[in-house]
């Protein structure tokens, strides 16, 4: 039986694989996302900056030439995505279906592909901290302190998109393509390099800080698929034109705008910055990428370097042992076609039916814990086909299904009370896990000036730190004191 071939082999451990190879800009994210860098570091990110900036220099703008009708621009873009997204609701209350989204595991493949930009929102605006007696910088320190939750764990926005990854079993995510990096090497780049890049910085967030209809229209898709949009719909709110960042945005350029002939250089360097946003990959070309079935084969070839070495060689699919299907990787997609035509998959039915997949799930199963949650969704909506497309099914027992697929996640939340939202207070209170925490308010004591306090405390809302306990309690202080300067 199959069931007796996947069992593990203990007397022959299997080699560990090789990790996969980085990407230029995943090598420079991952490196610049360990804190502030050395000399070396900083020319590397300096050049992958301004490589990006000659790409878009010669791009077309929808910027306007005159900073006065910035304001006016900003609120006509907002208008005519207010209308669209009217015209999305309407559709969808006519019964027409996600334009996003074909399946649970679409929208968990794209809260994946974003992780890398979304852990370190706000980013591009960190090296800004160090002018907080400048109030011509308040506006954009206002908004990094504000994407940071002014120090609570639960307004975090790195910290909760950490939570909503791990509540939907999305915690690994290393093996992305390149250009899924671009965007978040930018913003890093950016944080510790303001000196250098203080229009572009001005300009990039000009342009991030802006409602996109894609936000909108993921909010409502992901709390259809029973998945929390909270951190999505907190930036509908925050971003607003009329008192939000997309204000503060404009304000922040009109106060840092030099005089004289200077003013039209810098404002062409604001409206490279802005076109920055335009690199790598964006969100609705990263939903157009999604294909289910190669998703599959990718997990699974990566998955083949552990499971070839790990089957007994007794059972046999189509005249080749498991072991000799995952050796090669190109066999993966045929080893697939197999598994069907002998009945252990069985596509476009309740994946309950496939015997394949009662050897991934369940408290017997064979292969329990090979694989994440991920992963887990990847293969039951590829097993449900056209039988579960547009479902919100994640994967379970029965009646946990039938509970989640009849609730949007919004519903969910109200019938069960909803979460309390904890603070920075609440994190200190967490024992010797927090020592960093008891350190910081030991050696505040000390600081008796303002630009004392502020001086010990920028380093701790840096992108690496901000979201740790220490650098939660960092900004709720440092705001309480920016707050108190005016």
């Amino acid at each position: 039986m199959l069931k007796d071939a996947l069992e593990v082999v203990r007397l022959s451990p299997a080699p560990m694989p090789e990790a996969p190879l980085q990407g230029p800009a995943q090598a420079l994210y991952d490196a610049l996302s360990h804190g502030a860098p050395n000399a070396g570091l900083l020319a590397r990110a300096r050049n992958f900056l301004n490589v990006r900036l000659q790409e878009v220099h010669d791009r077309p703008s929808d910027m306007p030439d005159d900073l006065r009708e910035c304001a006016a621009w900003m609120e006509g873009k907002a208008m005519r995505v207010g209308r669209l997204y009217a015209d999305y609701l309407a559709a969808r209350r006519r019964g027409g279906p996600c334009r996003y989204f074909t399946s649970r595991a679409h929208a968990l493949y794209f809260l994946r592909s974003i992780a890398p930009t979304k852990l370190v929102d706000g980013a591009w605006l960190y090296g800004l901290v160090d002018h907080w007696d400048d109030t011509r910088f308040h506006p954009l320190i206002r908004i990094y302190l504000e994407e940071l939750g002014d120090g609570v764990p639960d307004r975090n926005h790195v910290a909760m998109y950490r939570k909503l990854l791990a509540a939907s079993g999305c915690g690994r995510w290393d093996d992305l393509e390149d250009d899924r990096y671009v965007q978040g090497t930018i913003q890093l780049a950016l944080a510790y390099d303001s000196e250098h890049y203080l229009p572009e910085i001005i300009g990039f967030n000009l342009g991030y800080e802006q409602l996109p209809l894609h936000l909108l229209i993921t909010a409502y898709e992901l709390d259809d698929l029973g998945i929390d949009p909270y951190y999505f719909t907190l930036h509908v709110t925050i971003d607003n034109l009329a008192t939000g960042h997309a204000r503060k945005a404009i304000d922040a350029l009109r106060l840092a705008m030099p005089a004289g002939s200077d003013a039209q250089a810098f404002y062409r360097r604001v409206i490279d910055g802005y076109l920055l946003n335009d690199l790598g990959a964006g969100t609705e070309s990263i939903i157009r990428a999604f294909d289910l079935e190669r998703e599959l084969v990718r997990i699974l070839r990566r998955k083949s370097v552990f499971g070839r070495h790990m089957h007994s060689d007794y059972c046999r699919v189509a005249g080749k042992s498991v072991n000799e299907w995952l050796a090669d990787e190109a066999l993966i997609p045929e080893f697939l076609a197999q598994l069907q035509r002998h009945g252990w998959i069985r596509r476009h039915r309740d994946p309950n039916d496939s015997p394949f997949w009662k050897l991934l799930v369940g408290d017997r199963a064979a292969m329990f814990g090979v694989f994440d949650e991920y992963e887990l969704q990847i293969v039951h909506d590829w097993i449900a086909g056209d039988a579960g497309r547009g479902d919100a099914d994640r994967f379970g027992s029965e009646p946990e299904r039938e509970t989640r697929r009849r609730m949007s996640f919004r519903a969910r939340q109200t019938l069960l009370g909803g979460e309390e939202t904890r603070t920075a207070d609440d994190a200190a209170d967490a024992g010797d896990f927090d020592a960093p925490v008891r350190a910081l308010q030991a050696a505040l004591v000390g600081r008796r000036t303002r630009r004392e306090r502020m001086t010990m405390l920028a380093p701790l809302l840096s992108p690496a730190r901000h979201a740790s306990p220490e650098g939660l309690l960092a900004t709720r202080l440092f705001s309480e004191e920016l707050r108190s300067s005016y």
